[in-house]
Order: C-alpha cells, then sequence, then structure tokens
C-alpha cells in the first residue's frame, strides 16, 4: 500500500505540471479574446465609416435622379413644343 506522503508526493507531482498547462492555455486564450476584441473595434470603426460613405452616395443619387427627371421633362416639353408647331402647319 501507498502511504500517504507518497500519493501526495505523487499528486503534487501531476498537478504541477497540469497547472502550468492550464495556467499557459488561459493565458493564450486571454491573448487571442484580446485580439479578437480589438478586431472587433477595427470592424465596427470601418462599418460605421462604410455606413457613412453610403449615406453620402445615397444623397448623390437622390440628387442625380432629380435632375434627370427635371432634364426629362425639359425635353418632353420642347418636343411636345416642336410636334405642336408641326401639327400647326400642317393643319394651315
Amino acid at each position: 500500500m501507498v502511504s500517504s506522503d507518497t500519493q501526495l508526493a505523487l499528486q503534487s507531482d501531476v498537478e504541477s505540471p497540469l497547472s502550468t498547462l492550464l495556467y499557459d492555455l488561459s493565458q493564450q486564450v486571454q491573448g487571442v479574446m484580446e485580439s479578437m476584441l480589438k478586431m472587433t473595434n477595427e470592424i465596427d470603426q470601418h462599418s460605421a465609416g462604410i455606413m457613412e460613405e453610403i449615406e453620402r452616395c445615397k444623397d448623390t443619387v437622390c440628387e442625380r435622379k432629380k435632375a434627370l427627371d427635371e432634364e426629362k421633362d425639359r425635353f418632353q416639353k420642347a418636343a411636345y413644343t416642336v410636334l405642336d408647331l408641326l401639327n400647326n402647319r400642317l393643319i394651315s
């Protein structure tokens, strides 16, 4: 039978490397988590910038659409005016 002192010594011999392994592993996990947090913050910053750019582009598109619609209306009015002039000449 193994004495209790021997059991404690064996247990201590096993626990010490295990404790070291767990400590090292926890340090690695903490490092990875810190890196992930940093990357998440960077992604948030970049996504905020992208969203601002999308909003600016939407505004530009709306302004451009309005200008094109106004130009289309002017061309249509001019075309109808020309058609009316030609129609009046044919009738006279």
